[in-house]
């Protein structure tokens, strides 16, 4: 079967969000030692916190950017300087397969979430928010900071963690889960979260965005906490060989269910649009296509992979097989809800052959 050419992927960036001692840092770490051999560029409040013992240091500090051994990069910056650091890690030469803003304590994801959005940079995305809470102390976190029911309600993936700490996990567990808006809920002991959630670990000959498919089910590196390394989450890998009824995708994509925290992958909308394929993106809630020339010599093929907790995949599948069309022509209209979330409304997508 034939696969789409490589090319090179936007930069996802995520934004790691959660109170003072929520535990960013421990789960950014974990991210650092469990890259799997992709390249995280790291930008944080205070580069004191990151754990650079096993690293070596190949930069320098005159400019707040070290490069360290094992091919991260952490900046302290502060969120004014954000669009110059984004710049300087998504310099093609670094080789950077995803970025993560570890947010103060203190700080408004919102800001960093609107600023992502709006920045003009090509070669960066929007990866997510990810709001880490404390289960031990998530109910005087609460009484302190009552704003983080809003952040939970704006994340696109929750993360629990001190589970192991927490006499009331479940409950904890489940109040979370009321506060998220469709968003995957994860339960973590010492921040460790599969880092395929956030990106892929081992970049293989295609991929799709973040994630690949042969990676998908695979898990590497195992070792004494490997059973911290896999909280329980659902993924589906779907290939049709027909093409996708628009107005049908758009209606699966606005009904996806909650804790479906990421599709990725191409779009084959035949008679809709004959010349491109569309890669879609979306993380949460937040959704975009990209317009792109089919690579030639390639079958055409819609190639998606959706991962996310609590899902029910075999039913997500037979929803997108429903979406597959057979229609020789294109409805006239059938493309609008797809463009309205094409990020450049001025492209020459206006009349699809």
């Amino acid at each position: 079967m034939s696969q789409p050419s490589p090319k090179p992927q936007q930069i996802p960036v995520v934004v790691l969000a959660g109170f003072l001692g929520s535990g960013k840092t421990t789960l950014l770490n974990h991210l650092l030692h469990r890259s799997g051999g992709s390249r995280i560029g790291a930008i944080v409040n205070d580069f004191g916190a990151i754990e650079i013992d096993a690293m070596a240091v190949a930069g320098a500090l005159g400019d707040s950017t070290v490069s360290l051994g094992n091919g991260c990069l952490c900046c302290a910056v502060d969120a004014s300087e954000l669009d110059q650091y984004l710049e300087r890690l998504a310099e093609p030469s670094l080789g950077i397969d995803v970025i993560v803003i570890e947010a103060s304590g203190l700080a408004e994801p919102q800001e960093l979430v609107r600023m992502l959005l709006a920045s003009e940079h090509p070669g960066v995305v929007y990866g997510g928010l990810v709001e880490v809470v404390d289960a031990v102390e998530f109910d005087d976190t609460r009484a302190r900071h009552p704003e983080i029911d809003r952040h939970l309600a704006l994340a696109d993936l929750a993360v629990v963690n001190k589970l192991d700490r927490a006499a009331d996990g479940e409950r904890v567990l489940g109040l979370v889960r009321s506060l998220v808006d469709r968003a995957a809920v994860v339960p973590a002991t010492y921040g460790r979260i599969d880092p395929e959630f956030l990106f892929d670990c081992r970049p293989g000959e295609e991929r799709i965005g973040q994630l690949s498919f042969d990676d998908l089910h695979e898990h590497g590196g195992d070792d004494g906490h490997a059973g911290h390394l896999h909280a329980a989450y659902d993924s589906l890998s779907f290939v049709s060989r027909e093409p996708l009824d628009p107005r049908r995708l758009m209606a699966f994509l606005d009904s996806r269910p909650e804790g479906l925290y990421r599709i990725k992958g191409y779009v084959d909308f035949g008679p809709h649009d004959a010349r491109n394929r569309y890669a879609v993106h979306a993380v949460g809630r937040f959704l975009r296509f990209y317009p792109e020339p089919w690579p030639g010599g390639g079958e055409r093929l819609t190639q998606l992979v959706l991962i996310g907790s609590g899902i029910d995949a075999p039913t997500l599948g037979k929803e997108l097989e429903a979406c597959r069309s057979e229609a020789p022509h294109a409805d006239e209209h059938g493309m609008w809800g797809v463009l309205r979330y094409v990020p450049d409304p001025e492209a020459d997508l206006a009349d699809p052959a």
